[in-house]
């Protein structure tokens, strides 16, 4: 009897401490190990993107994901030999899909927060971008304080969004409900705002600019700064991926010497641009 007790006792033992051992491992995974390895090994690294958001990440008319980013990307990890995979993801899970390792970066007109430097560890910047309001010109709103009791869109999970509610003397202390309506992406907004069931969207002018432009629709709308600061778009990785970080860090240096950042600007922007100094 006793020696059963004893074995019954043991085999608890060890099942806690395996039990310990593997709740370790995975809070390691996620917050300390390194991926460059694995992904140096594999020869693929997989990259989270809202599959809408143009020109940074977007499905074309056949279906296959384009876009600045992805040719950013693509350039960055073909100096190493690694093919950069896409996988889209809801925006505002962003973070919690990149912790749960479905994907190793989000890399997706990723802006650079204090909140967010919580969560990630973030590359060195590559784009400057604003936060722009968009009106219909019929609406004759053309300045944040017109948008007084107005309806007003935004996406969710999105740095636009977070400034709305981080500095909320700038817009939500004067829209109606003193709040945004949100959208899982922007072409949802954009066909609200048409259709006047919003009166003015807070988005990103990278979107907006190359959005009206290939709609067509430029002369319909204005566009105004919303009242936040500039903004930085950067690459989001795990808190533990120091190397994986200065493998992007050192990719960037590469093309931005070597022409090809220049190359990939001029194809989506229509305009040769330089990274933001460091």
């Amino acid at each position: 009897m006793k020696m059963k007790k004893f074995l019954f006792g043991f085999l608890a033992v060890i099942s806690m401490v395996t039990l310990a051992a593997c709740g370790s491992s995975n809070d390691s995974t996620s917050d300390s190990t390194d991926s460059w390895k694995t992904i140096e090994e594999n020869k693929k690294v997989v990259i989270g993107l809202d599959d809408t958001f143009v020109p940074m990440g977007f499905k074309d008319d056949d279906g296959k994901i384009v876009g600045f980013d992805v040719d950013l990307a693509k350039a960055v990890f073909d100096e190493y030999g690694i093919t950069a995979e896409f996988q889209p993801i809801e925006w505002s899970m962003k973070e919690n899909e990149l912790q749960n390792g479905t994907i190793d970066l989000i890399w997706n007109g990723y802006t650079v927060t204090d909140s967010r430097k919580k969560k990630v560890s973030f590359s060195q910047p590559y784009l400057t971008n604003e936060q722009v309001l968009v009106t219909k010109k019929s609406s004759n709103i053309t300045s944040d304080a017109d948008m007084k009791d107005k309806v007003l869109g935004a996406q969710e999970g999105s740095s636009g969004y977070e400034g709305f509610t981080r500095e909320p003397e700038k817009l939500m202390d004067i829209v109606k409900d003193n709040d945004a309506t949100l959208y899982a992406g922007f072409n949802e907004a954009f066909i609200d705002l048409k259709n006047d069931r919003i009166d003015g969207l807070l988005i990103d002018r990278v979107y907006a600019d190359y959005f009206l432009k290939q709609d067509g629709t430029m002369d319909d709308y204005n566009i105004f700064n919303a009242g936040f600061n500039e903004e930085d778009f950067a690459v989001g990785a795990r808190k533990g991926d120091k190397e994986l970080v200065d493998k992007i860090n050192e990719g960037f240096d590469k093309i931005q010497k070597d022409g090809k950042f220049a190359e990939i600007t001029q194809k989506w922007f229509g305009e040769e641009l330089s990274m933001p100094e460091k």
